[in-house]
């Protein structure tokens, strides 16, 4: 598989890709990854006991506007081909995030925001490595992809509770408003994975896709390191 890349040639398309990284970093500058809008934040505060249709509300908003997560996601299945790959990896990073997401929040794990989106940022940073081939040339092996997905799946869950923690949700009703927020982040997830494979689907038919495969793994490597870099500094910034 990794065999067949090119790295691109022509200074169009290396033109191409500076235009879109610079998008993605000006946007991403912008506001933090999945953050906690002061309207929704407030709305939270003010809800008392079980109220689900909000929280899954909340959770499909969450993960939809998650771009850390949606890299992570685009890197899993930019090389996966079969529906039962898709479902088998998607599974893995699903029950990864909601096992630590629902215990995060249940227990109030007291888990630095910076550093677990730091983390986060690198978990798009080393599938992006995976799919250009890094580690069997650097190492001389393929780590299980499998474990990684799971792994990260865990650290994503444990990002998405210390933003969940920031809407201090009320004590009444918590576990049922928690597992509401989790059904609309794989709700949230279903959406986005969609449109990624739909448009995957239609770019693995172009003949330039493993010409641009390559570009496009080093643009998602690019801004998991930026999203690294966001998140170290503005952890020696509030400190």
């Amino acid at each position: 598989m990794h065999a067949r890349f090119r790295a691109p040639g022509g200074p169009l398309q290396w033109s191409a890709c500076a235009l879109f990284f610079t998008a993605l970093v000006l946007h991403a500058t912008e506001a933090t990854a999945h953050n906690v809008t002061e309207g929704d934040a407030g709305y939270i505060q003010e809800i008392w006991g079980v109220n689900l249709i909000p929280f899954i509300y909340l959770g499909a908003k969450h993960m939809v506007t998650g771009y850390d997560h949606i890299l992570f996601l685009l890197g899993v299945v930019f090389f996966l081909y079969r529906m039962k790959h898709v479902a088998l990896y998607v599974s893995l990073f699903a029950f990864g995030h909601s096992v630590t997401m629902l215990a995060g929040v249940y227990f109030s794990w007291n888990v630095n925001p910076y550093m677990i989106d730091a983390i986060i940022g690198f978990s798009v940073v080393y599938k992006a490595l995976d799919n250009l081939g890094a580690y069997q040339r650097w190492f001389g092996f393929q780590p299980n992809t499998k474990a990684a997905t799971l792994i990260f799946g865990l650290l994503h869950g444990l990002g998405l509770a210390a933003k969940i923690l920031d809407y201090r949700i009320a004590p009444d009703g918590l576990l049922p408003n928690l597992i509401a927020f989790n059904v609309g982040v794989e709700l949230g997830q279903l959406l986005a994975l969609a449109a990624i494979l739909i448009v995957m689907g239609y770019w693995r038919r172009a003949d330039s896709f493993w010409r641009h495969a390559y570009t496009a793994n080093v643009v998602m490597m690019s801004l998991g390191f930026m999203l690294m870099g966001l998140q170290i500094t503005g952890y020696f910034v509030a400190a």
